[in-house]
This record gives structure tokens, C-alpha cells and sequence, in this order.
């Protein structure tokens, strides 16, 4: 296990000596004092993600010092030893921060180590999910992956928890809720995230000229081609490629597709060489792939290739609790960059908004206000400036 770190504070030397033998043993780097005073100024030598604290102690107690040390890193986790038949201090102590107790004389050492093990994980998770909002608000600030709705939670989650591994991903929503940017903030929050993410619109393409895109060509491959020139696959080599719109890419190139996902290897046009690849393939669609696949019109096992992680993003309709956090984010944006100072909306501008169907999504929301404060004379958006959105729909 990762950050086999912890910091043991107990003033009973015997006790002290026996718990950081055991630990040091089963490969844990220890520090192990004798009181809350040196524990504090100690600590930053190892900033352990787990302390193991003894209630009762001369000087600081164990609640006071487990106040202390979350002060200096509020995401260690705190275990606390305290006298058997003492649980309602330990209860008192886990009001106070601690992760969990334990009863002294400890005697079942393994009992002991799961807990250390279970505060460890605890840790990190904290830390990741911590980490992950922080880096999801530097590189997205005021995004369509804002939002409190269950909905939207869900599709955070599991970002984070697919983000670090390697699988190909395939997310799914209709036009205008946020695909490329989660692959965005798949790409942000993985490995290979000093590498480049490479997106291509699949949709934007002729058949011919997404092939030599992908793949890459070589010079007199076909006329005009001039150089050579690297697909966008051997682009994203060591970093990832998003495939966005994934359902229009001709039968005849899903084959290719399915190849270079099988090999891991891609060739360019007019070469015979095959070109060793590590890249990440994220895709996204707002059709219905196994619906295709029932019409023969998608692969079935390309999808099943590109299937192994979906996500699915929900229409905007379906975040009805999302509405106003957004568009409040989008009229503090639109602000900053007009100069104008406009505050937010009347409630029969927020009513409307909440009303509509949104079949644009998050992209019609954020068109729609940017519209407004372009148009705006009020220091709140007033139903009027909503001139867009379409009555008959609200």
C-alpha cells in the first residue's frame, strides 16, 4: 500500500516501542513520540496521512491534538487510543475529527493494522476527490460540468474514478450537454495529461480526407500529397485521442478503427510500416449505437470495443435544479468580458428560464445569456432579454 507513513503519539514508552516495532515490520515508516507538543512540531518531517493518538496524555490530550494536527493537514486521519470502557471520550474524540478508536492494552495487533489500512484508503480517497475538484475548477472554471444535481454528481464521479485508467471511454448525451469537455477533463486528470489530447469531429469530414486525418500519409501517397504527413493518431501518441461524434464514421473506417484498436498500431497512407501507438481512444456521440448496430449501420464490435467505460451525460431538462447555478455562472462570465455590470435575473427571468425545455442544452443556455448581456439596458436580466428562447417550448 501507497503512504505506509503514520505518526504514533503515546506517553507509555512500552506501549509506544511495541505498536512502532509491529509497524515498522510490516513496512511503515514511523514516527513515534511521546507527547502532543513534540508530535506537533514533529510532524512536518513525515506528514503521515495517519496518526495513531493516545487519549490520555500529560500535557495536550489526545481531542486537543487531533484539532492540532488536522489544523496542519486537514486530511489526516486520526486514530485514537483510549482506556477500555472509555467510549464515550472516543466518541467525543471522533466529533472532534477522528477517523476511529481503539481500546488499550491493544492486543490484537491485526485488528490494529486494518484499521491503520482502512484510515490510509480514507485518506486518499479524500485527497483524490479534493484534488480532482480543484483541478476540475483551474482548468474548467464555470463549466457545463457545474451543477448540484444528482445527475451531474454521478457523471463527476465517475471522471474521477475512470480518469486515471487507461480504458477507452464512450460518452453519450445529446448535442450541446458537455461531451468534449468531459473528455477534456478525462485527459486533465490522467496520466498522460503532459501529453496531447487530439480531438477530431468525425462529422466533419469527408471519408477520404478522415483517413489520411487519422492516419497519417506518406509523401505520393495520392496527388498532392506533397510530404508526408502524421494522422492525428501518431499526434496523440503518449497522450489521448477524442473521436467526437463517433456514430458518423463510415462502415469502411470503423473497420480501420477496430484494427488499430486490436494491434495498437496504425499506418500511414502509401507505407507498408506499421507504427507502434500508446494512445488513450475516448469517443462521444449523441446517437444511438446499438440501435445502429441492430440496423448494421455501426459495428457491433467496435462498440463493444469502444463501450467499455460509457458515460452518459443528461440533457439539461433533466437538471432542472442545474439551471440557475449555470446561468448565473455564464452571466459572471459574459460579465467580465462585456464590462457591464449586470447582477443576475428577476425571478420572472429565472422562471422562464427554469420553464423551457432546453433541446439546445447547456450550449443554448450559455448562447442565450451571452445574447443578453450583449442586449441588456438593466442591472438584472429581465424576461425581455430572453427574447430567444422560444415561447411555444417554456
Amino acid at each position: 500500500m501507497a503512504n505506509k507513513r503514520i505518526l504514533v503519539v503515546d506517553d507509555e514508552l512500552a506501549q509506544r516501542e511495541l505498536i512502532a516495532g509491529f509497524l515498522s515490520k510490516r513496512g511503515y515508516e514511523v514516527l513515534a513520540v511521546a507527547s502532543g507538543e513534540e508530535a506537533c512540531e514533529k510532524y512536518h518531517t513525515l506528514f503521515a496521512p495517519v496518526a495513531l493518538v493516545d487519549m490520555k496524555m500529560s500535557g495536550m490530550n489526545g481531542i486537543e491534538l487531533t484539532k492540532k494536527l488536522r489544523e496542519i493537514n486537514p486530511f489526516v486521519q486520526v486514530l485514537v487510543l483510549t482506556a477500555f470502557g472509555s467510549v464515550e471520550t472516543a466518541v467525543e474524540a471522533m466529533k472532534g475529527g477522528a477517523y476511529d478508536y481503539l481500546t488499550k492494552p491493544i492486543e490484537d495487533l491485526e485488528e490494529l493494522l486494518l484499521k491503520i489500512e482502512k484510515a490510509t484508503e480514507q485518506n486518499s480517497l479524500i485527497v483524490d476527490r479534493v484534488t480532482m475538484q480543484k483541478r476540475l475548477a483551474e482548468v474548467f472554471p464555470a463549466t457545463e460540468l457545474a451543477g448540484e444535481s444528482e445527475a451531474m454528481q454521478k457523471v463527476r464521479g465517475l471522471i474521477s474514478k475512470v480518469a486515471s485508467q487507461d480504458a477507452t471511454v464512450l460518452i453519450t448525451g445529446e448535442s450541446g450537454t458537455g461531451k468534449e469537455l468531459v473528455a477534456r477533463a478525462l485527459h486533465a486528470h490522467s496520466p498522460r495529461s503532459e501529453n496531447r489530447l487530439v480531438v477530431i469531429n468525425c462529422a466533419a469530414l469527408p471519408e477520404n480526407l478522415l483517413e489520411s486525418e487519422l492516419f497519417g500519409y506518406e509523401k505520393g501517397a495520392f496527388t498532392g500529397a506533397n510530404q508526408s504527413k502524421q494522422g492525428r493518431f501518431e499526434l496523440a501518441d503518449g497522450g489521448t485521442l477524442f473521436l467526437d461524434e463517433i456514430g458518423e464514421m463510415p462502415l469502411s473506417m470503423q473497420v480501420k478503427l477496430l484494427r488499430v484498436l486490436d494491434n495498437h498500431k496504425v499506418q500511414r497512407l502509401g507505407s507498408v510500416k506499421e507504427i507502434p501507438l500508446d494512445t488513450r481512444i475516448i469517443t462521444a456521440t449523441n446517437r444511438d449505437l446499438k440501435k445502429m448496430v441492430a440496423e448494421k449501420s455501426f459495428r457491433e464490435d467496435l462498440f463493444y470495443r469502444l463501450n467499455v467505460i460509457s458515460i452518459e451525460i443528461p440533457p439539461l431538462r433533466e437538471r432542472g435544479g442545474d439551471i440557475l447555478i449555470l446561468a448565473q455562472m455564464f452571466i459572471e462570465k459574459f460579465v467580465r468580458k462585456s464590462g457591464k455590470q449586470v447582477a443576475g435575473l428577476t425571478p420572472d427571468a429565472a422562471q422562464l428560464l427554469t420553464s423551457y425545455a432546453w433541446p439546445g442544452n447547456v450550449r443554448e443556455l450559455e448562447n442565450l445569456i451571452e445574447r443578453a448581456i450583449v442586449l441588456t439596458q438593466s442591472e438584472r436580466l429581465v424576461k425581455d432579454d430572453l427574447a430567444g428562447i422560444d415561447q411555444n417550448q417554456s
